[in-house]
């Protein structure tokens, strides 16, 4: 089969840098049925590819589902009263979740079976399962499509059967319960997909007669609801990328007005939360890395501090107890977990004295895991790294501060695998500019590190998002057949700061390509990867992270994986009627005036991709995707195939019921991992 060659439509972008030519605009039409048959051409085009290679798809496919115990049963969490708990059963999709008064009997109860849920639909997934106060109901909702409009509904768990209410177009924001159960707070969104609206609806009326108690007019800002960790108060949180502010109404008084805790000021950002007798906020207000400070119940916008800002250490988030308080933070790109009590003693979590936890400075991930209970002296931890798997841990907080009694509740099973065969280490990449780049690297023990090996250089670097190293069982057939996995900490995450994120944002958004250039450049010099084996792999903005990389070093490349990558940038982030477009500009910069149009245009995949060789590449979509549309990807795909000079294999494929998180079910996701790998495996 030969490769789809769409076609080509004079089209000509107005900007501050001149006329730009883009004949693929087209696509942005998905009411074309050239659009529709152009992307089903490319998949037929990527099946056809995929069909040559199909007994290695199926071998990694069942080598990835040999390494999983499909029928488990998650560690049961105390709440209410009640054990909670979601099982998985071999040959279905998804979970169940269910309740027992003991944690023998915790699956007693059906309380929702996804797969039920899921029944004769191609994609389900599960928003909000939230309990109401008394256990009696859970609210739940679920999107079939893929576009993240959720339809939400109320389950009386005594019954099990759902309730007449059924309220349709809501967001993935969030939900609350009003203390006696009768009121349930939900978001929705406006055109351009921005959560901005929170209403009240009580149970048993129509979802007509619900009352909005909150909208956000500004653009910028992304709307939340939730309850504190104590249920006492309901919290409405309105956000940008670099300010925010908070609203906040008594759970046992919903029909009142929402109160603001503080207006909103340029730059300052805060979340607050209850802890008794007093308000616990965490803010950048005068600081860098945040700090946290207290206020009193009647004037939450009056502030006092409680832990100082510490620079390097970023506090990323707190979760407060009736008699403590958990920091959680990142150091020197490692997340840590801090405890803190009303009399100022703190305790750092150290998992060494866990009898199962490896007691070795190896990358790794530290977690909050799910504490339900507010009146406990258990704070439940989630260990996992590039060579364990995630493992619950349960940590007794004594009266004197000693956090050392720590029983290890679940580790993740992980039949047929010899966890001993993989080893990783975190090495340091030096940057042309003085940076120092944090590099998470794992192999097979007998693969070794002389310049032979192939290798996958994963990255993301945006939003401040820090990306802890985490397991994998299907990374495991990679290194099993000679391959070395890297993953690089670019400036544009917050693993180092939120000064690291700064410097990779806006007109310093280069910063996270050519740190990632700089990584793959090391693996090559220290001998962990041969020049012409290299890839480098990332989805959403972690696909523009690879679009730029390939576009300013095609030649350092012999393979590339970009899944739903926001590539054309500067079109998009110039038209504010995309969903999204100007809660963006914050991050990106808007590139319809200058100084952001030039320098966008300088970095952006799409407008740079010009004659030459390109890597093999494997491109995904998502037709339903509201976060990177899927024209962006298709455009750029029919761009590589117009001008570049080689043939190496061009592969684009688009979930056609599907959005930006692509196949929902586990199977069909293990399946989709085990095509990634595959062509990594043919290409490099």
């Amino acid at each position: 089969m030969p490769a789809p060659a769409p076609k080509q439509i004079r089209h000509t972008w107005q900007r501050p840098t001149g006329s730009v030519d883009d004949p693929f605009a087209w696509m942005r039409d998905r009411n074309d049925p050239d659009t529709i048959a152009y992307l089903e051409a490319e998949n037929a085009h990527t099946d056809e590819w995929l069909a040559d290679h199909a007994d290695t798809v199926e071998t990694l496919f069942a080598e990835i589902r040999s390494r999983i115990q499909e029928s488990d049963l998650s560690a049961p969490v105390h709440h209410g009263g009640w054990w909670y708990v979601t099982r998985t059963e071999e040959g279905q999709a998804y979970p169940t979740h269910c309740r027992g008064r003991s944690t023998a009997s915790a699956t007693d109860t059906v309380l929702l079976d996804q797969n039920a849920e899921a029944e004769g639909h191609d994609y389900f997934d599960l928003g909000v399962f939230d309990l109401s106060a008394d256990h009696r109901f859970a609210a739940w909702s679920c999107d079939i499509s893929g576009d993240e409009h959720y339809t939400l509904r109320v389950r009386d768990l005594e019954s099990g059967v759902d309730l007449a209410d059924t309220i349709t177009d809501t967001t993935w924001a969030g939900v609350a319960w009003s203390a006696d159960g009768r009121h349930l707070f939900y978001v929705t969104a406006d055109e351009q997909e921005r959560p901005c609206h929170v209403w009240r609806h009580e149970l048993g009326t129509d979802q007509a007669d619900d009352v909005r108690i909150f909208s956000e007019d500004d653009e910028r800002f992304f709307v939340g609801v939730g309850t504190t960790r104590s249920d006492e108060w309901i919290m409405i949180h309105t956000g940008s990328k670099t300010c925010s502010e908070q609203w906040l109404l008594r759970a046992d008084r919903p029909t009142a007005e929402p109160e603001v805790v503080r207006l909103r000021d340029d730059d300052v950002e805060y979340q607050l939360d209850h802890w008794g007798d007093r308000f616990v906020v965490l803010t950048n207000l005068d600081s860098v890395d945040f700090r946290v400070m207290t206020a009193p119940i009647d004037r939450p916008g009056e502030w006092t501090e409680l832990v100082p800002d510490r620079p390097g250490h970023r506090v990323t988030s707190i979760e407060p107890f009736l008699q403590h308080l958990v920091v959680h933070e990142w150091v020197q790109a490692q997340p840590r977990v801090r405890v803190l009590h009303r009399d100022g003693r703190h305790d750092l979590i150290d998992l060494s004295e866990s009898d199962g936890t490896p007691d070795v400075p190896e990358p790794h991930d530290l977690n909050v895991g799910p504490n339900l209970e507010w009146d406990t002296s258990t704070l439940r931890v989630v260990y996992q790294s590039l060579t364990t798997p995630p493992t619950i841990i349960d940590v007794t907080i004594g009266d004197d501060g000693d956090t050392s009694e720590q029983v290890v509740v679940k580790r993740t099973p992980t039949p047929n695998v010899d966890h001993d065969r993989y080893v990783a280490v975190r090495e340091w990449v030096d940057t042309d500019d003085g940076a120092r780049v944090p590099l998470d690297i794992i192999r097979h023990v007998d693969t070794p590190a002389d310049g032979t090996a192939r290798c996958v250089l994963y990255g993301y670097g945006s939003y401040e998002a820090s990306m802890p190293p985490w397991f994998s069982v299907a990374r495991l057939s990679y290194l099993d057949r000679g391959g070395v996995w890297a993953l690089v900490h670019p400036r544009g995450g917050g693993e180092l700061g939120r000064q690291w994120y700064l410097d990779g944002k806006l007109l310093n958004k280069k910063h996270t390509f050519t740190d990632t250039l700089a990584a793959a450049d090391h693996l090559v010099e220290q001998g962990w990867s041969a020049p012409d084996r290299l890839a480098v792999r990332g989805g959403s903005a972690g696909g523009l992270l690879v679009g730029a990389c390939v576009t300013m070093r095609p030649d350092r490349f012999a393979a590339a994986v970009a899944e739903v990558p926001f590539v054309d940038i500067v079109s998009t982030m110039s038209d504010p009627t995309l969903p999204l477009t100007v809660t963006e500009w914050e991050e990106w910069g808007d590139p319809r005036s200058e100084p952001y149009a030039s320098y966008m245009q300088s970095y952006s995949p799409y407008d740079n991709t010009v004659a030459g060789d390109y890597p093999a590449m494997y491109v995904t979509a998502g037709l339903n995707d509201p976060r990177v549309s899927y024209h962006e990807p298709a455009k750029w795909v029919a761009k590589l195939r117009a001008v570049r000079t080689n043939d190496a294999p061009l592969l684009l494929r688009t979930e056609m019921g599907a959005g930006h998180a692509g196949p929902s079910g586990r199977y069909d996701a293990w399946r989709d991992e085990a095509r990634v790998l595959t062509f990594l495996l043919a290409t490099t």
